[in-house]
């Protein structure tokens, strides 16, 4: 299903952000692929800010992001709450696009450096330098064999069909097995600190 963010979002974020609350707490296993933006539930409220706030400006909709950030935060207690796993995959770009100043940045590094310690959590960074066998692709998540959801610019696509998702799955496979995790990560992650200057 093809459903256009201006329409998702007439009303403001809020309810967007809140939509999601029942796909997050049924769901036992997440496979997020970001290659562009920290994924939501990994953001800290001053990055969810910066962001949110620019898609509203962007997209002209009623300006709710104090509470559609607040009701982001809330969403993220799945990841320390009930019986999930999470792989998650962002592309080394992701830690370098600055949303919001450097400040902001620099915490939400630092806050990526913590989650990666919680033990529902995998977190694998596609370095500028691995010898790709998989293109850098849109933003999609893939909640346990049931739906994937692509992110586009103008909208929301929610996959259903089984052979779509596989194809989801193997190229989230494909982007695995170039990503770094653990130590490797952590210096990507740390090394992007450092240039915030």
């Amino acid at each position: 299903m093809y459903v256009e963010w201006r329409r998702l979002q007439r009303t403001g974020l809020r309810r967007l952000q809140e939509s999601y609350v029942p796909l997050f707490e049924r769901t036992r296993t997440f496979r997020i692929y970001c290659s562009n933006v920290v994924p939501g539930l990994l953001q800290t409220p001053a990055y969810a800010t910066a962001l949110l706030s620019e898609i509203t400006h962007f997209r002209q909709s009623p300006n709710d992001v104090a509470e559609a950030v607040a009701a982001r935060m809330d969403r993220a207690r799945v990841l320390r709450q009930g019986d999930h796993r999470f792989a998650i995959l962002v592309e080394e770009a992701v830690l370098r696009y600055r949303m919001g100043d450097a400040e902001v940045m620099a915490g939400q590094l630092g806050h990526l450096l913590s989650i990666m310690s919680l033990p529902a959590v995998s977190l694998g960074v596609v370095p500028f330098t691995a010898s790709r066998h998989m293109w850098p692709l849109e933003t999609f998540s893939i909640y346990d064999t049931e739906q994937a959801q692509v992110e586009l610019l103008t909208a929301a696509v929610n996959v259903t069909a089984p052979s779509e998702i596989g194809q989801y799955a193997e190229a989230f496979d494909r982007l695995s097995e170039i990503a770094v995790y653990g130590g490797s990560a952590r210096a990507l992650i740390t090394d992007a600190i450092g240039a915030l200057g």
